[in-house]
């Protein structure tokens, strides 16, 4: 493709200003194939690397950039192609160990196609990608970072001349998602793009970043070859563990040891051994790095040179130690991205992949999972163990596991990205002391969490600090508040690490309950009654728990589950079980494989069994020696009719979504351990299917395992899972009908924008930003339909009085003092005030208690009609975005943190969530008697402050406080807004790894 400045050698460019290097422009990214490519502007000193690139690539390749034969590039075209002024001229390179694979440049034109300067806003853009990386997504993602860095420089449509047998290259182009217009001229294509980001172009955008960094996690996880380096000559030792760990979990791929100091061919542990990973000779597509931290540079480079695709490093000894230590894990991030490598670690305790057809425990623990549909991922080997103990104990089995350590490249949310669309995953369970990019992670959590359940454990949540090692963003908002953002992308959060075992399990082994009725029955009235208190307290509806009492035999609980099952008044099942009294008053122990049958019995005779079904259990010894019988994740032989066969479904049902008669949750692995569910049948899995777009699809043979019911020890631990499911098959449900930020046509966002802009626009601005004084933050907000009540300064009683004139009676006083302002309690207010004497009272009292009328500062408002005290806030967080904040006004709500949070752009739906879930809400809708409140018209203020932020980032804060919402409208009191240049919004960019 060439463009119509190369066409003509007379065509010079005109002489532009130099500017320095823009390194900001370097990028790290993820490929089509999960390889990772460095992009930075190409400079003087890149002419010898663009002649060998260019004598790389093809003669039809040549052809269709040049238009003609152009086997080799003149000096002049060097010179032409190195040197840049990164204004009019940019050229950009992608890079793997240093070397070009592909180019692309810009060059600003006129309305005539000629070499032009600003104010021309037009470019034309050519690329050039080497064959052997063709079909890797270079250009597309070549096209993204030259078109950021237009806009960067003002430039706003590009225009591209192709010819028409370059059907690559036009599909690169078509494809972006940008506004284009195409024409066919003197026998090529030409291509006009606006580069303006559309929703089309950033959907296209984020459906490749998940392609890529999914394909790059399975790369990952589906090694064909793995090399151990740094397994050491005698027993022991990391790498040492790590070769008998592989070996011993059946690895079905070839493995390899690497240690230095052998010499020869040799064996360790019966695989081949070599001094270096070059020295194999046979491909190796996954490295586990297992020596000392100043060793590993020598590896990783002994690694990327002979094209090993991924790397897990042990080795410690970097940011976690402190500065020295960063400093070093930056270097290895840079290094091993400089090969196309991605790493998990450093400090990592491992990746294990429990698919038949890989059987990889690239690990340090001692003993592979049972193959299941739980996906697990933690920052911490030592939680990592404890997990794989708590899961294996309880018979859940995993699909994978990665525990990332420093995660200083591969994140959660590369995991998330490969689970999203992973068929064997049905739940994820995340352990995270730190969250790198909590805006990403919020966006891929939503869009995972729609399709399967995404539980979350935070560690680290009041230290204040991220843990050593993890290189996180600054946030200032609280942890509160970003536990409310992420149940708002529906991701479940707990608070223990057994909290998310025992939700993971329930939500691996049921369907997802319809509705929050809960049905207990059991032979105890006394942990019935236990079991009811725990379900009101989660805000669930139990039924009356309905008493077996304790002459009750299996078969009592066989019918009584069964009749549950079957009766529509309930979404849920508890059952509870202790002990029973035998005939001769002895208590029965040795029973409990016989309950544990009657209840498989009765699950597996469901007719169309779509409810969860949860045990609670003390003392049963029995029960565990039952719930131990079957360890394997196929299915168990030769039950007969205690555990009759039933067809299985999706552990994670669409909730509420009906399911087909004959069908029965999916099954699941049991051991030996006390705890661990109950098999209510067994047989082969189906997922579930949907025909929404880009929603995951089944494997076309998925794995057989057994179903389970998951058993808790206590009831408080069952209902806690069950509430989580219960409040999560709610988000589904209503995640399915989205809601919609709604248009509002008294709007005026132009006028707004010119009022920011004759603010921010002066030269003496401060840069941290500005508050508006109370006219303009009013001025500002009526754009937006937004009205602020008029308040007046009242700096003497006469000015007092004055005010009170002009507002008209009755009338407030209130101090605006920092120390007093919306604190009523303080005595600083004064309402109804209906005549001049009353005014002049207030004044003085106010002065005689509190201070001096200049220390006072008191204004006089217009009194509204009474209501609900409430606050609206608005403010940037850099690290998570915009967030729209409610509550109630007052010390109480302060105090006890009674604050909803939604991100923005808020919908209607999101609004009306707002107001509800405070513990004080009630309040709101007539509590005692009072009177409700105009709700619809305290959403649409949510809603109309939600666009304020939205349409302008340069309001960074505002707060409505206090705003009083009446039976009938509300009344805004006080308004505080504040201005600043926006903060840069890295996820409307072009695709990038994190910076190093």
């Amino acid at each position: 493709m060439q463009s119509a400045s190369e066409q003509s050698e007379a065509a010079e460019p005109p002489a532009s200003p130099e500017h320095d290097y823009p390194d900001h422009w370097e990028a790290d990214v993820v490929l089509r194939d999960g390889g990772t490519a460095r992009i930075r502007p190409i400079t003087a000193d890149d002419a010898d690397r663009l002649v060998s690139f260019y004598e790389q690539v093809s003669d039809e390749s040549k052809y269709y950039r040049f238009f003609a034969p152009y086997p080799r590039l003149s000096a002049k075209d060097v010179h032409r192609f190195t040197h840049h002024d990164f204004v009019d001229r940019v050229g950009l390179a992608a890079t793997v160990g240093g070397e070009f694979i592909a180019t692309v440049r810009y060059d600003r034109i006129n309305d005539r196609g000629l070499p032009a300067s600003a104010p021309a806003d037009e470019a034309e853009v050519a690329f050039l990608v080497q064959d052997a990386h063709q079909g890797r997504g270079v250009a597309s993602a070549l096209l993204e970072h030259i078109a950021a860095v237009a806009r960067e420089r003002d430039i706003r449509r590009f225009a591209a001349e192709v010819l028409p047998a370059n059907n690559k290259m036009i599909k690169v182009f078509t494809d972006a998602g940008y506004t284009q217009k195409r024409s066919f001229e003197d026998g090529s294509v030409r291509l006009h793009l606006d580069l303006e980001p559309t929703d089309r172009s950033l959907a296209v955008q984020r459906a490749r970043e998940q392609r890529a960094e999914a394909r790059s996690v399975q790369r990952l996880l589906t090694p064909g070859s793995v090399a151990v380096v740094g397994a050491g000559r005698a027993p022991g030792g990391v790498g040492r563990t790590v070769l008998r760990n592989l070996l011993g979990a059946g690895f079905t791929g070839r493995v390899y040891a690497v240690n230095a100091a052998l010499t020869g061919e040799t064996q360790l542990d019966g695989v081949p051994a070599h001094p270096s990973v070059g020295a194999i000779g046979e491909p190796v597509d996954l490295a586990v790095v297992a020596v000392p931290a100043e060793r590993v540079p020598e590896a990783v480079a002994d690694c990327g040179e002979h094209g090993v695709r991924g790397l897990v490093v042990l080795s410690a000894g970097y940011a976690e130690s402190g500065a020295a230590g960063r400093e070093r894990q930056r270097a290895l991030v840079r290094q091993a991205r400089s090969y196309g490598m991605r790493i998990i670690g450093p400090n990592a305790f491992g990746i294990i992949n429990t698919a038949d057809d890989v059987r990889l425990n690239a690990s340090l623990a001692p003993q592979m999972p049972a193959a299941g549909r739980i996906g697990l991922f933690t920052q911490s080997g030592a939680i990592g163990i404890a997990l794989l103990a708590g899961l294996h104990r309880r018979g859940a089995g995993l699909s994978s596991f990665i525990s990332a350590g420093n995660r200083a490249d591969v994140s959660g949310n590369d995991f998330l990205q490969h689970w999203y669309d992973d068929p064997g995953t049905d739940v994820v369970l995340l352990y995270l002391e730190s969250i790198g990019n909590p805006r990403k992670f919020t966006r891929l959590a939503r869009r995972t969490a729609a399709v399967k359940p995404v539980v979350v454990v935070k560690g680290a949540r009041h230290s204040g600090s991220a843990p050593p090692g993890h290189r996180v963003p600054v946030t200032r908002i609280p942890h509160a508040t970003v536990s409310a953002l992420l149940r708002q992308a529906g991701v479940i959060r707990v608070d223990t690490v057994t909290e998310l075992v025992d939700a993971g399990l329930l939500l691996a082994a049921q369907p997802l309950p319809a509705g929050p009725r809960v049905a207990i029955l059991g032979n105890s009235e006394s942990l019935g009654l236990l079991t009811y208190d725990a379900c009101l307290t989660e805000g669930l509806r139990p039924l009356r728990p309905l008493d077996l009492t304790t002459a009750a035999v299996p078969a009592d609980f066989r019918d009584a589950l069964a009749a549950a099952l079957a009766d529509e008044t309930s979404d849920a099942v508890v059952v509870t079980a202790i002990p029973w009294v035998g005939e001769d008053g002895a208590t029965e122990f040795g029973d409990g494989e016989v309950l544990a049958a009657a209840l498989r019995e009765a699950v597996a005779s469901a007719p169309a069994p779509t409810k969860p079904v949860v045990v609670v259990h003390v003392e049963m010894g029995g029960l565990a020696e039952a719930l131990a019988v079957a360890t394997s994740t196929r299915p168990a032989a030769g039950r007969g009719a205690v555990t009759p066969v039933v067809p299985a479904v999706s552990r994670v049902q669409q909730a509420g979504a009906p399911v087909q008669p004959g069908t029965a949750p999916a099954q699941k692995a049991t051991t030996e351990q006390a705890g661990t569910p109950v098999q209510p049948g067994t047989a082969p899995a189906q997922k579930a299917t949907t025909e929404q777009a880009g929603t995951p699809t089944p494997p076309a043979t998925p794995p057989v395992q057994q179903a389970t019911i998951p058993a808790y020890p206590a009831a408080e631990r069952a209902v806690r899972a069950l509430a989580e499911a219960v409040r999560y098959g709610q988000w589904r449900r209503q995640a399915a009908e989205p809601g919609r930020v709604p248009e509002y046509e008294d709007i005026d966002e132009t006028g707004a924008a010119a009022l920011i802009e004759g603010v921010l626009g002066g030269d003496d601005v401060d840069a941290r930003g500005v508050t508006l004084d109370t006219e303009r933050a009013g001025a500002l907000l009526a754009r937006y339909g937004i009205t602020v009540l008029p308040t007046l300064p009242a700096p003497t009683p006469d000015a007092a009085v004055a005010a009170a004139r002009r507002l008209g009676y009755p009338v407030a006083l209130k101090t605006t003092a920092p120390h007093l302002r919306h604190r009523p309690d303080l005595g600083g207010v004064r309402l109804d005030l209906a005549a001049e004497d009353q005014l002049r009272t207030a004044y003085a009292e106010l002065t005689e208690v509190l201070g001096k009328p200049e220390e006072l500062q008191p204004v006089v408002q217009a009194m509204v009609p009474r209501g609900v005290d409430t606050v609206v806030r608005s403010a940037i967080d850099p690290a998570v975005g915009a967030v729209l904040s409610f509550g109630l006004s007052g010390a109480a709500s302060e105090l006890l943190g009674d604050t909803a949070h939604r991100l923005v752009p808020a919908t209607d739906r999101d609004a009306a969530e707002l107001i509800r879930s405070l513990r004080t809400a009630p309040l709101l809708f007539g509590w005692r008697g009072s009177a409700p409140v105009d709700t619809p018209a305290l959403e649409e203020l949510l809603l109309r402050v939600s666009r304020l932020v939205d349409d302008h980032p340069e309001v960074v804060a505002v707060s409505l406080e206090p705003v009083v919402v009446a039976p009938r409208g509300l009344s805004v009191l006080g308004a505080t807004v504040r201005l600043a240049p926006p903060p840069p919004r890295t996820d409307l960019g072009p695709r990038s790894l994190p910076r190093y």
